[in-house]
């Protein structure tokens, strides 16, 4: 859901805002009574209770929405005061920008409907485990994130590892590195 209201768009850019527990829907809807122009992406899934199956539309990113706003004007404050958002995401210096064609290439996956889901961004050095296949359960250290990644097991005992080939999807992020 895309809501564009605000004409001065000098100096703007996206931002992501979490969302208090499942007020994604909520504070997008404030956000459009408000003018502030918003986007928060949406997919459908079927939901099975014990006497009926549904499709229902949840959030893509759960606990996320994004702003368009220049974050030098008031429009922050605003963002911020809006029932169901917690805060922006960024760091001690405050908001950090999400480079357009970033969300204009979630809503061309969503406007295509393309099957899709959301998994962390995992790279090299990543302590991971395998959660499909004939290695599952195998813990080890990521060595490269792309359609060739490999798995490092390290027997640090004997100082030294085996590499293995492993599917992106079939990995889960145990924890990052520290660097």
């Amino acid at each position: 859901m895309i809501n564009k209201v605000e004409l001065d768009t000098s100096g703007c850019s996206w931002f992501a805002v979490w969302t208090r527990s499942r007020q994604e829907k909520v504070a997008s809807a404030m956000l459009g009574t408000l003018g502030v122009m918003h986007f928060l992406p949406l997919k459908s899934e079927l939901r099975q209770w014990s006497d009926r199956k549904q499709t229902v539309t949840v959030p893509l990113f759960s606990g996320y929405l994004f702003v368009w706003m220049n974050p030098n004007k008031d429009s922050r404050l605003q963002v911020l005061k809006v029932p169901g958002i917690a805060g922006f995401v960024g760091n001690s210096t405050g908001p950090l920008p999400i480079p357009d064609q970033q969300i204009e290439d979630i809503r061309t996956v969503l406007t295509r409907r393309v099957d899709c889901s959301v998994v962390p961004a995992l790279e090299a050095g990543d302590l991971v485990r395998v959660v499909r296949g004939p290695l599952a359960g195998v813990v080890g250290r990521l060595l490269q994130c792309n359609s060739g990644s490999r798995l490092l097991i390290s027997i640090e005992m004997i100082q030294q590892a085996l590499a293995v080939s492993v599917a992106r999807q079939d990995v889960e992020l145990l924890n990052r590195q520290a660097a």
